[in-house]
């Protein structure tokens, strides 16, 4: 099998990171974060997976330019992150979101919503937020930005 072949099977996925590798990437090679909040009944999150995230622009970008973490809202797991505990704190009430998406997806006077997308710059500082389906053409555009 030659490089060329594969370097192009690694380049099929997008590496998706836990908040627990992303902290230990951010220590050794500081980039810019993309955040994908997801749930398994969420037909537009269901619809980028299986649209978006499987484009090879889409995989490209996001493997070369960016840590990219998938989170599903309803973990149940204790996360621990910048030395920080977060857990899941709604585990039996309606709309179980854990503590994280809580915390980096929330728009400002309306409730929790999915898609939740959120773009960081090296510092972990939010730059961009999004809660809408976006197709490969508008995901592009704001990854390339």
């Amino acid at each position: 099998m030659s490089a060329n072949t594969a370097f192009s099977q690694s380049e099929k996925a997008v590496h998706w990171l836990d908040f627990g590798q992303l902290e230990d990437s951010l220590k050794t090679n500081p980039k810019k974060v993309f955040i994908d909040f997801y749930a398994d009944w969420c037909g537009p999150c269901i619809r980028m997976q299986k649209e978006v995230f499987t484009d090879k622009k889409i995989i490209a970008l996001l493997n070369k330019e960016y840590y990219a973490v998938k989170m599903n809202v309803e973990t149940t797991d204790t996360i621990t992150f910048g030395n920080e505990k977060f857990t899941n704190e709604r585990i039996n009430k309606r709309n179980p979101v854990h503590q994280i998406p809580l915390l980096m997806g929330r728009q400002k006077n309306k409730p929790f919503s999915l898609p939740a997308l959120v773009l960081l710059d090296e510092k972990f500082n939010a730059t961009a937020r999004y809660f809408q389906y976006l197709n490969v053409e508008q995901l592009s555009k704001i990854l390339t930005k």
